[in-house]
């Protein structure tokens, strides 16, 4: 399916890939924006955003041929070109 296919499925809360990407296992997903109350938010974050809840944008996650959760996944220009692209069960 195309990119946008392909984003439009992240939205609905699929996990897609690439058929042509390299790597064993990689995948996106799409994280909606939320709002973390306070009182909830970690110490890592805290030291950067000491107070008030905290509001996140919605971003894409690649999980990466080794094991790692990236938040922050930016399209290619190939990647939006592509026509490889599948939804994962």
């Amino acid at each position: 399916m195309t990119f946008g296919a392909a984003v439009e499925a992240l939205k609905a809360g699929a996990r897609v890939c690439r058929a042509g990407w390299n790597g064993k296992g990689m995948w996106l997903c799409y994280m909606p924006p939320v709002v973390i109350p306070e009182g909830i938010v970690n110490g890592r974050t805290k030291t950067f955003v000491p107070t008030g809840d905290l509001r996140v944008g919605g971003y894409f996650v690649m999980w990466t041929a080794d094991g790692t959760w990236q938040p922050g996944w930016l399209a290619s220009q190939t990647d939006m070109l592509a026509t490889d692209w599948q939804v994962l069960p």
